[in-house]
């Protein structure tokens, strides 16, 4: 419109009073205007269809999660997570794309991997071949990880995986992985902060390390050595066990033995329950201990009732009581969706709904849908999440707040964080004797 404005000004208009030009050299002149202005018209119709060609009608988003499986608890609370992101944003009309000069909807693709390596590198292969996504979304687990990270590598997408804690991924010159999830070091660190917070006068001096023999359970164990030799811990005791195991007698009666006062140990999310259960009919006491990865609070109590107080999960990454912006309205949207209590909530839904927080300001930033240009948008993220102000460093890990839960009287509680919904830490832990 501003060109034709331009020529249409510039034009000399025929005026029908005027002795300086014939009419038949008015009507020509007319008809030259005229023709300019229909083709200029023309183009201008081209030139809008053209480009509103070439923007999608959405931005196609893939994530690859556990909906069956050994992982299969997770992957549906990952989904939801994901869901409720990509709703938010849409009901705004979407992501404003400069390049575009418009917003476009997220469309959100959701695969199963079966909790299987294999299944889910074919996944994410198709969703780059045939859905051209812009973007994965992970599921749950490091060695799921360890295997999509390669291949986001490999096709140059921009790849979020959450509920992984392995460092050593981050290590290995990746570009496109980022996690925003605390990694070991992070954990170690939130841990033995922790025991710190503890008046010295009662705080557990002695330390028992069971460690589960995977990448995972080694890396986060040498961590821990690390951390208790710097701040003057005693590990009286340091067993490994493997990943599936029935009979945790042999690693208790070793600790117990060894007088050890406080527990670190990441069995899988069964093997926890075995070892509450075991740890109870064995009288064994400690008087701080974390199990990572025991089970959501309805199951972990459903299974073994009030044995299951006490226990810490150091570095679940999210938790329904944390004060940052977003989560409460995050919390009722899930209640909504599911029909399930917060209280029963995974943490993987407020890490996954931070991964599409972040993924649609980067995409902003970047002002195209061009993945390499996501990525670097994404590289230099600072901004507030469901789960804190969130940054990435050049490996891909995050800098956010550290999250622990203590399971306390039938619930899973916010320790360690401030806020209004933060509860302390229950410390020494009673006996079984004692307890009622």
């Amino acid at each position: 419109m501003c060109t034709v404005f331009i020529l249409a000004r510039g034009t000399k208009y025929p005026e029908a009073n005027k002795n300086t030009a014939s009419k038949e050299e008015s009507m020509k002149t007319w008809r030259a205007l005229l023709i300019g202005l229909s083709v200029l018209m023309l183009m201008g119709s081209w030139v809008f269809r053209t480009e509103a060609a070439s923007a999608p009608e959405t931005i196609k988003v893939g994530a690859v999660v556990s909906l069956s499986g050994p992982f299969g608890s997770q992957g549906p609370e990952q989904r939801v997570g994901y869901q409720i992101a990509v709703d938010d944003i849409n009901k705004d009309g979407g992501v404003f794309v400069k390049e575009s000069g418009k917003k476009i909807p997220l469309e959100l693709i959701v695969l199963d991997d079966e909790s299987d390596p294999i299944k889910l590198v074919s996944r994410l292969e198709t969703l780059n071949s045939t859905n051209k996504v812009v973007a994965y979304l992970g599921g749950f687990g490091s060695s799921m990880h360890a295997a999509g990270a390669a291949i986001a590598e490999k096709n140059k997408i921009p790849y979020f995986g959450i509920a992984f804690a392995l460092y050593s991924i981050h290590q290995q010159g990746y570009k496109y992985l980022f996690s925003p999830f605390p990694k070991s070091p992070q954990q170690a660190v939130g841990h033995f902060d922790l025991l710190d917070s503890i008046p010295k006068n009662i705080r557990p001096q002695k330390i028992a390390i069971f460690e589960l023999e995977d990448d995972w359970g080694k890396e986060l164990s040498g961590f821990w050595r690390k951390e208790a030799a710097k701040r003057g811990y005693t590990i009286v005791s340091d067993k490994k066990h493997p990943l599936v195991c029935k009979d945790f007698s042999p690693l208790l009666i070793a600790a117990k033995s060894a007088g050890a006062e406080a527990l670190l140990s990441l069995p899988t999310p069964g093997d926890s329950i075995t070892l509450m259960k075991q740890m109870k009919q064995l009288d064994v006491n400690f008087k701080f201990m974390i199990v990572m990865r025991a089970p959501p609070g309805d199951v972990w109590f459903k299974a073994i009732g009030e044995a299951g107080n006490y226990v810490i999960l150091g570095g679940p990454g999210w938790h329904y009581n944390v004060p940052f912006p977003g989560a409460k309205e995050l919390i009722s949207k899930y209640e909504k969706m599911t029909g399930n209590k917060a209280e029963v909530m995974s943490s993987s839904v407020g890490n996954s709904y931070t991964c599409v927080q972040i993924l649609a300001d980067s995409i902003t930033r970047a002002g195209t849908l061009d993945r390499a240009k996501i990525r670097d948008a994404i590289a230099k993220a600072d901004m507030m999440t469901v789960q804190g102000r969130t940054t990435f460093n050049p490996d891909g890990t995050a800098n956010m707040p550290f999250i622990s839960v203590q399971y306390q009287h039938g619930k899973s509680e916010l320790i360690g964080i401030p806020g209004p919904n933060t509860k302390p830490l229950l410390y020494p832990i009673p006996k079984w004797s004692e307890r009622h």
